[in-house]
């Protein structure tokens, strides 16, 4: 795999993970059929966002290491 693929891979990764981490703001501020489900609707939203930050801050930090490699690189060539 190229690192170009890699770091395409990595940022649908982030966005997928920040629209998690929206949907479950909104399902936990907005949703009015979440809340008529209780302690089982702060779960779902809860899911959500973890589920979001799992997928967003790891790979977030992958990508700034890949990129700072390759500025290194570039630099020393």
């Amino acid at each position: 795999m190229t690192d170009e693929t890699l770091i395409l891979l990595l940022k649908i990764s982030i966005g997928i993970g920040l629209c998690f981490i929206a949907l479950g703001i909104y399902l936990h501020n907005f949703s009015d059929a979440i809340e008529s489900l209780g302690v089982t609707g702060i779960i779902i939203s809860a899911v959500c966002v973890a589920v979001g930050m799992a997928l967003s801050l790891p790979t977030k930090m992958y990508l700034t290491f890949i990129l700072v490699k390759r500025e290194s690189d570039k630099s020393q060539n």
